[in-house]
């Protein structure tokens, strides 16, 4: 199996570098594209065509995006060429070449206002530039005919580069007081949940015959759910268990509601997300948020 991955440097780009290995040749490529001129940068649409047709990839998994949710707001044409033109092209590619298609998407695509866990099939109403951005580029592949996988997750973080449970560790020993959204709930999904989720899930469809039927949109997030505020004590918690000093201790943190924390784009409240469809389809397991989140809060404080 011959596997083409965009985005490697990310979150979930570098973990997935790691997940797929054993599934074939995986062709990993970044912004600054790879030897003799192969393109990975999702800004460059022809580049992309081209790339895509000279390598004739079994899979493609774009784990690319534009990801900055406030800056989106005023850079809507860049957002939307990379998280929906550039799907777009991916998807007719491997439509043409009769591969699979990898691609993921978020929770900002539903407007959080529903009190139940939300389904695949929710109607869709994106709250900010960014959320529209990634519904047009689930909207192009669908519309595409390619076999595709459209894994929408929330609250991603890594043990690698910045997250938020860095930051609250940080400002917990700078500040004096801390402050923390209490009223946007969710549940935080670890880039190496979701990549080895898709390496289980391609193990089982790319080679069968019959598995274009299991081709759409799925829900991929881990099991439970907290709030942002939640989230900071669970991580202040776990640094006080191991000794580190705050100047805001975990139960000091204090509950605020998302109007008191104004941002340039809006979140939706309610990011839960449904899991019921993948775990049945490919038969799995979501664990619970805490289990990811302890494991990475070890491998930092170590």
């Amino acid at each position: 199996m011959k596997i083409l991955l965009l985005g490697k440097n990310g979150q979930v780009g570098w973990e997935l570098q790691r997940s797929l290995a054993p599934l074939g040749e995986v062709i990993a490529l970044d912004r600054q594209g790879g030897p003799d001129g192969l393109c990975g940068d999702l800004a460059d649409l022809d580049g992309l065509a081209a790339t895509v047709r000279r390598l004739a990839p079994d899979v493609i998994v774009n784990a690319g995006a534009y990801t900055a949710v406030d800056k989106a707001e005023t850079e809507k044409e860049l957002a939307t060429l990379i998280n929906a033109q550039a799907p777009a092209v991916l998807a007719r590619e491997a439509a043409a070449l009769g591969a699979w298609l990898v691609h993921y998407s978020t929770d900002y695509v539903f407007d959080g206002s529903s009190d139940q866990r939300w389904q695949e099939n929710a109607p869709t109403g994106p709250l900010s530039v960014y959320g529209a951005s990634k519904l047009l580029g689930e909207q192009a592949i669908q519309a595409s005919g390619a076999k595709a996988l459209v894994l929408r997750t929330s609250w991603v973080y890594a043990a690698r580069g910045n997250n938020f449970a860095k930051t609250m560790l940080r400002l917990a020993t700078e500040r004096d007081t801390l402050n923390v959204v209490a009223d946007q709930i969710g549940a935080p999904t670890g880039a190496e949940l979701i990549a080895d989720v898709t390496a289980q899930i391609l193990s089982k469809v790319v080679g069968d015959e019959g598995s274009a039927a299991l081709a759409g949109i799925y829900h991929l997030a881990a099991a439970g759910e907290t709030s942002w505020h939640g989230f900071a004590r669970f991580v202040l918690e776990h640094a006080e268990r191991n000794g580190v000093t705050l100047k805001v201790p975990s139960y000091k943190v204090g509950a605020i509601d998302t109007a008191a924390y104004p941002l340039p784009a809006a979140r939706p409240r309610n990011s839960r997300l449904a899991l019921d469809k993948i775990e049945t389809t490919f038969q799995l397991k979501m664990p619970p948020w805490q289990q990811g989140v302890q494991r990475m809060l070890d491998e930092i404080q170590r």
